[in-house]
């Protein structure tokens, strides 16, 4: 099969193609709370489908849909977008049911016999392929696949047991990658539930007014000798009850909003570039590097570890993240919120980026088709904030989970990248599997 395209194998009956339901099939008011899943484009990720972006309909609406249900072991392209066109996934039984979005090209496999599902998905969504349908996609401002580009895409088939060799060592990479990211979604909930606990719900506060908490006695999240950094006593506040001697404070007063730029005089020689679409829920998915002349224009915002990064440009997309490593410039497209404070960069990072932050700054977006809020209005958001003793402490123990998701998210990348070095190696032979096997081996992967 070697120098073959996804349309010869089509031809023959091995794989076949579908888009999602059209617009009209399926409209934003069918959306609900909950139901059966639907897979948007933003669901999308070379590792897996993103659950927590999938968007429900109803029963009654899904057997309307049924012919657009997706199978394990399916391959879904992302169709449009500048940086999610080409994107593709696999479908797998954790996925549960699921039915494909507007925005998706099924691709499914009838051959298995002769085609792995796994082999063919990581093809698929290698770095060249995903190059390939990139400049391939139709219209320069918003690129666009469909199905005739996608069969089109040249794919290297070697006998089924190299394939599914190969797929077995590319997926121990990718089990190792999935389990750092359901890690990190964890203990992501862990820093948000904290935050939710001392400054939206004021528990600590609430259990000592409700004889719920001692001196002396510790609680879960509430060590003994916290006890009393937090007053016993609710007050009324602009934001309804606080803890008394608490002041409620927009993050203008914690943070000091994009405080630095690169000028055309003290740009650096080298640009390690993030932007507004490879940020995502937390997550800087992808650093691009350019030479300093070369990177694009929007490429100005000087980033430091600690800082916290919203994007600004349709901000309900969740393009924020808290920067952990040195030397990255944003875009212009980010506010940049830097802590006053060592002591403030968890609290700045969490009160700006909590749902009813990034909910505030999606409905206060304007501009039509790129609705846009500026900056200050990030820098805008209120917290019920407390004294610095209160902070120190939130801060140590929110700063270690945050540091152990940071280490997480950087052995995933590394995992990837040497995933997508193997990947063209064992395909074209270069690399022999048990090679591949022993040098993983080594690792301890």
């Amino acid at each position: 099969m070697a120098g073959e395209t996804l349309a010869d194998f089509a031809r023959r009956g091995e794989v076949s193609i579908s888009t999602g339901p059209f617009g009209s099939a399926l409209h934003a008011h069918d959306y609900q709370p909950t139901g059966v899943a639907v897979v948007p484009t933003e669901a999308i990720s070379p590792r897996g489908l993103l659950h927590d972006r999938f968007v429900r309909i109803s029963r009654e609406k899904a057997r309307e849909l049924e012919r657009h249900k997706l199978q394990e072991g399916d391959i879904v392209f992302a169709r449009r977008g500048v940086q999610a066109c080409g994107i593709s996934t696999r479908v797998s039984a954790t996925d549960g049911e699921v039915i494909a979005g507007t925005g998706v090209i099924t691709l499914r496999i009838h051959a298995r016999d002769r085609i792995d599902p796994r082999f063919l998905a990581c093809a698929v969504g290698s770095a060249d392929s995903v190059q390939w349908l990139k400049h391939h996609a139709i219209g320069a401002t918003m690129p666009n696949l469909n199905s005739s580009v996608i069969l089109s895409l040249p794919t290297c088939l070697p006998a089924i047991a190299e394939q599914r060799a190969i797929a077995h060592i590319l997926g121990t990479l990718d089990d190792k990658i999935e389990l750092n990211r359901r890690t990190n979604e964890t203990l992501e909930a862990m820093a948000r539930a904290l935050f939710k606990a001392w400054f939206v719900d004021f528990e600590p506060v609430r259990a000592k007014l409700e004889g719920r908490w001692q001196r002396g006695q510790s609680l879960p999240g509430l060590p003994a000798h916290l006890y009393d950094l937090f007053p016993d006593r609710l007050v009324e506040s602009e934001l309804g009850e606080i803890p008394e001697r608490w002041a409620v404070t927009s993050l203008s007063e914690v943070s000091s909003l994009n405080p630095e730029s690169w000028t055309k005089r003290t740009r650096p020689g080298e640009i390690r570039y993030v932007d507004l679409s490879n940020t995502k829920w937390g997550r800087v998915e992808s650093v691009t590097s350019y030479e300093g002349e070369d990177a694009p224009s929007r490429a100005q915002r000087v980033l430091r570890p600690l800082d916290t990064i919203v994007g600004t440009v349709r901000p309900g997309n969740g393009s924020y993240a808290f920067i952990v490593d040195e030397g990255l410039t944003g875009s212009t497209g980010f506010a940049v919120l830097r802590p006053l404070r060592r002591e403030y960069s968890e609290l700045v990072y969490l009160a700006a980026t909590a749902r009813e932050s990034i909910e505030r700054l999606s409905n206060l977006a304007d501009g039509g088709a790129y609705p846009a809020v500026r900056p200050e209005e990030v820098s805008a958001t209120q917290v019920a904030c407390s004294g610095l003793d209160v902070l120190k402490e939130f801060s140590q123990q929110v700063g270690g989970i945050l540091a152990r998701m940071a280490d997480s998210e950087r052995e995933s990348r590394s995992l990837a990248q040497l995933r997508d070095t193997l990947l063209p190696k064992l395909i074209s032979g270069e690399l022999r599997v048990p090679d591949a096997e022993a040098f993983l081996r080594e690792r301890g992967l």
